[in-house]
């Protein structure tokens, strides 16, 4: 899946020379977090966060009362040349960015100018999506061989029992790096024949584990 799928292209933006009150004020009209820093044609510059104005506004708790730090210019408090991505650059690398690098929020660039922006929520949601936890349904998990071909040999299980898999995880097995653990998420709310269908078939199931039947 590509960036341009998931990002927003409305964005909401401010210019260097706008202040910390601006900011301070389209956070909590828009209800957002994170703005992105622009020229007149565009031009990526900056990203001001609410953590960035959170650090620089005196706090209700002290007794300063220096009210010239909200007409200080953004310029002064942004995050300059932030971190980038592209709208052909696969989500998966967008995680990796937000992960290796601890932000909120990834600016979106074509041709020198912002275009969109996708933030940590919007990650999250779309793995909610993409893993279909959102839609009633039960969760397996079942330890296979690390061979070629064993997914299609599981997938023919749930092919029998008409069940229709809402998502697949693949995970290594901590135990032994010879296996994989898949997380197969199946549109039923009682997977018990299936279970037994794997394990009849030679796989063993992990979860869920239901008592009284020998795992």
């Amino acid at each position: 899946m590509l960036i341009e799928e998931i990002m927003k292209r409305d964005v909401i933006s401010l210019s260097p020379d706008h202040t910390v009150n601006d900011a301070l004020l389209i956070m909590q009209e828009k209800k957002i977090r994170h703005l992105p820093i622009i020229t007149e044609d565009k031009g990526l510059v900056g990203v001001i966060t609410d953590r960035d104005l959170k650090d620089v506004v005196p706090s209700l708790y002290t007794d300063s009362c220096d009210v010239t730090v909200y007409k200080t210019p953004l310029s002064k408090v942004m995050t300059k040349n932030p971190i980038s991505g592209h709208p052909m650059d696969f989500v998966e690398e967008a995680a990796v960015i937000f992960y290796d690098n601890r932000i909120g929020c990834l600016p979106i660039v074509t041709g020198g100018k912002l275009v969109g922006i996708i933030t940590e929520t919007d990650l999250l949601y779309k793995y909610i999506e993409l893993t279909g936890v959102h839609q009633p349904g039960s969760q397996i998990e079942v330890r296979v061989p690390n061979i070629p071909g064993i997914l299609f040999e599981v997938s023919k299980v749930f092919h029998d029992f008409k069940l229709n898999v809402l998502s697949v995880l693949v995970y290594p097995d901590k135990e032994n790096e010879n296996n994989k653990i898949l997380v197969i998420r199946v549109k039923t709310m009682n997977p018990l024949n299936v279970i037994d269908g794997l394990r009849n078939n030679g796989f063993e199931v992990l979860w869920p584990n239901v008592p009284g039947i020998d795992l």
